[in-house]
């Protein structure tokens, strides 16, 4: 299964992907490839697939991406086959992934779990961007029009997750991540047996 967890920046996706690994280890976070060098501390294959420019574009050419995106002059992408991959060893993969990113996944007719985080109300995530104290005040106001901006593309989403508590949050997710186990098509690919039954 696939589920794919967006939000604007200062909604807590981060905070409720990371719980939500800790909470269910048939969970795995996609890993992307990217063009950028790695930071201090960052592994290939586990924080990213450091690549080169010429092999993503070869990889681009080969379609091998569910999606990619050009990020301040580097790409960055999501390779299919370690997606199927990781399925087929039956983990459910989760993507933390820009509104850019689903409507790319989208078009090349992946099948998941769509999620948008949204908080409460504007005012409160002014509030959340202004307590990291990581932005001055013209980087904060360019976040909250990006975020307006991001927030316009709820309707592509299939479920809305309002962010006022973290831990009624991560059981929202949760929830929606148990019921989509529960679709035939994911207990068929499970039980393949079972399709043979008519």
């Amino acid at each position: 299964m696939r589920i794919f967890i967006s939000g604007p920046s200062g909604v807590g996706k981060s905070s409720v992907i990371k719980e939500i690994l800790k909470r269910k280890p048939d969970t795995v976070l996609s890993v992307s490839y990217t063009t950028r060098a790695p930071r201090p501390g960052e592994h290939d294959g586990t924080d990213y697939f450091f690549v080169s420019r010429d092999t993503f574009e070869e990889m681009i050419e080969k379609g091998s991406f569910l999606e990619w995106a050009n990020v301040h002059g580097h790409l960055y992408g999501t390779s299919l086959a370690w997606v199927e991959s990781r399925e087929a060893d039956g983990f459910n993969v989760l993507f933390d992934i820009d509104v850019q990113g689903v409507i790319q996944a989208k078009a090349q007719g992946s099948k998941g779990c769509f999620i948008f985080l949204v908080p409460p109300d504007m005012e409160e995530l002014s509030r959340r961007l202004n307590g990291r104290g990581t932005e001055d005040t013209r980087q904060l106001a360019l976040r909250l029009e990006n975020a307006r901006h991001e927030l316009t593309y709820w309707t592509i989403y299939d479920y809305l997750v309002v962010n006022d508590s973290l831990e009624k949050t991560i059981e929202d997710v949760s929830t929606i991540m148990e019921a989509q186990g529960l679709l035939k098509e994911e207990v068929i690919r499970k039980l393949p047996w079972l399709s043979t039954i008519a």
